[in-house]
């Protein structure tokens, strides 16, 4: 073989020009088998200007409702899908919540028996569980905290898929598909897992000021409260475009909506905690 020919690592072809005729394959460069060259793929594909990833969390965060309408009209190619981009989104959102200790959705078994709606039914059951188990509060945390853990990073998606129900319920007049409404779930998650990520943030505060004051349990309320009305905010401008929402209608199916948020979050919460202590 010349020089300039080399062999195709996918066809096997022998190749003369820069892009294999057959595959579209090209040759592989020594650059690309170092940590460099794979630093800067991940550059280039986070910040390239036709790169999908950016552009579609850019219409996500300040056009609401933008990319669930362009699914639905089959506009697909510049963004990435619903699922694709809850799944990104939940990576960033778990490796924020690993980076600065906070625990959204995978509560410890304290913050169960102590800090939850459901804390005095929780108490019941654990003691219960700890007597059957024959072992002790102490031994038995850290296993829960574990394996809850992995559940909440696994099941996440079907926190979003059960929302769904919701906007099925309040807009079933407008007779879309159930997968729309599952679109507009997925989109709207995703919106709060990233605005989670900044809000995961927050414990910097708490270092300074004392995890467990009574001027933290109130900040931590006031942020869930603005999550909440993030989200509310969201859905007001989303209604519009996804299912044509109007007038004081829409006001009364967004806070509709938004109480369904706060439910299913908790809800998944306490579907973890009965999950995990019934598998461990």
């Amino acid at each position: 073989m010349t020089a300039g020919t080399w062999t195709c690592p996918t066809c096997r072809a022998a190749v003369v020009t820069r892009y294999c005729p057959n595959c579209g394959e090209r040759p592989l460069e020594h650059h690309e088998l170092t940590l460099r060259g794979l630093a800067t793929q991940i550059v280039q594909a986070l910040t390239s200007v036709d790169g999908k990833l950016p552009r579609t969390f850019v219409r996500l965060m300040r056009h609401p409702g933008d990319l669930t309408v362009a699914y639905l009209d089959g506009r697909r190619k510049p963004y990435i899908g619903p699922v694709p981009l809850y799944l990104m989104a939940n990576v960033l959102f778990f490796a924020a919540d690993s980076l600065f200790g906070v625990h959204v959705f995978s509560t410890s078994l304290d913050n169960h028996l102590n800090l939850q709606p459901w804390s005095p039914f929780a108490q019941t059951l654990v003691a219960r569980h700890l007597g059957s188990a024959g072992t002790t509060l102490d031994a038995y945390g850290p296993v829960f905290d574990q394996a809850l853990s992995s559940h909440a990073r696994s099941l996440i998606i079907l926190m979003a898929l059960l929302f769904a129900v919701f906007p099925w319920l309040v807009f079933h007049r407008r007779r879309k598909p159930f997968v729309a409404h599952a679109v507009f779930s997925l989109h709207l998650y995703s919106f709060l897992l990233l605005l989670l990520c900044v809000a995961d943030t927050i414990p910097l505060i708490d270092a300074r000021l004392g995890a467990g004051g009574t001027w933290w349990r109130v900040f931590d309320n006031a942020m869930a409260a603005a999550l909440l009305l993030a989200c509310a905010a969201y859905m007001y401008v989303a209604s519009k475009k996804v299912y044509g929402a109007r007038g004081a209608a829409r006001v009364t199916q967004v806070v509709v909506l938004t109480v369904g948020v706060g439910a299913v979050v908790l809800g998944y919460r306490f579907a973890l905690f009965l999950l995990t202590l019934y598998t461990t």
